[in-house]
C-alpha cells in the first residue's frame, strides 16, 4: 500500500508520540524502582526529593535537598561526585546545585534586615549573619571595599551562646546599622536592648533561612538568585557583581 505524504506524516507523528509515551512510562518506573531500592538501604531520615535522568544515559540524578547523588536505573549502586562536561568546560553537577539553590530575591522580606549602603547602591545582596561568626566578621570587613552596594544583613543565630542575646541586641539598638557593623568590625559592645523591643524578625529570619536552606554563615544571595557560600573576598565579590551587571 503506497501511503500520501499526509499519511506519512502522520504515522511519523504517532509513532513520535508513542515513543514519548514509552519513555515517558519507563521513566516513571525507573524512577519508582531507585525510589523504593534506595529507601531499603538508606536512613530513614534521608528523604530521596528528586529522581531524574542525568545527562549521562543510564545514569540517574537523586536529589536530597541540596545534595546531588547518582545511581544507576536499579538503584543499587549510588554514585558520589561531579559530572564535568568537558567539551564545554562546564561542572553540571553545580549548575544543578545552584539551580536549585537559587533564591528568588525580590521576596526577600528586607524589612527584616539591617540594612547599610555605600556609593550608590545600586548592586544589592543580602547576607545571612551570625554575630559571633568569625566568617562573618572576616566578610564583613572584606564589604567595606566594595563599591556601589546595598547590604541587606538577616542576622540569624545559628552558633548558640549568647548569639540570640546578641541578634536581638543588634536589632534593637536604636540604631541597627552602627550597633551591627560596630560589634562585627571592631567587637564594640552591644547596647542593653529595650525589654520591650520586638525581636521577632529575628524568629522569622531564621524560619526564612530553614526555608532556603542556609546551612551555614556568612550565606550570600545576589539579585540574580544565586548565592556564594562562605566569606568570599573583595576580589570575589566584584567579580560576582560585575558578572551580574553584565547580564542585566
Amino acid at each position: 500500500m503506497k501511503l500520501t505524504m499526509k499519511s506519512r506524516k502522520s504515522l511519523i507523528l504517532a509513532t513520535a508520540m508513542a515513543a514519548l509515551g514509552l519513555f515517558g512510562c519507563t521513566a516513571q518506573a525507573n524512577e519508582d524502582t531507585i525510589r523504593k531500592n534506595l529507601a531499603t538501604v538508606l536512613p530513614k531520615e534521608i528523604k530521596i526529593d528528586e529522581v531524574r535522568p542525568s545527562p549521562i544515559q543510564g545514569l540517574w540524578e537523586v536529589r536530597i535537598g541540596s545534595e546531588i547523588r547518582y545511581t544507576d536505573a536499579a538503584g543499587q549502586y549510588l554514585v558520589e561526585g561531579e559530572i564535568l562536561d568537558l567539551k564545554n568546560r562546564r561542572n553540571l553537577t553545580q549548575d544543578r546545585v545552584n539551580k536549585i539553590t537559587a533564591v528568588d530575591f525580590s521576596s526577600l522580606p528586607l524589612k527584616d534586615a539591617i540594612v547599610w549602603k555605600k556609593g550608590d547602591g545600586k548592586r544589592r545582596i543580602a547576607v545571612f549573619a551570625d554575630p559571633n561568626c568569625g566568617y562573618c566578621k572576616r566578610f564583613e570587613r572584606s564589604l567595606q571595599d566594595a563599591k556601589d552596594v546595598t547590604v541587606y544583613t538577616f542576622v540569624i543565630p545559628i552558633l548558640g551562646g549568647d548569639s540570640p542575646d546578641k541578634s536581638r541586641a543588634a536589632w534593637c539598638a536604636k540604631d541597627s546599622t552602627t550597633a551591627w557593623r560596630n560589634w562585627m568590625l571592631d567587637g564594640a559592645a552591644l547596647p542593653k536592648p529595650d525589654a520591650k523591643c520586638d525581636a521577632s524578625a529575628i524568629d522569622r529570619n531564621l524560619a526564612l533561612s530553614q526555608k532556603i536552606r542556609v546551612n551555614g554563615t556568612p550565606a550570600v544571595i545576589f539579585e540574580d538568585g544565586s548565592r556564594a557560600p562562605g566569606a568570599i573576598s573583595a576580589e570575589q565579590l566584584e567579580q560576582r557583581l560585575q558578572a551580574l551587571e553584565k547580564k542585566s
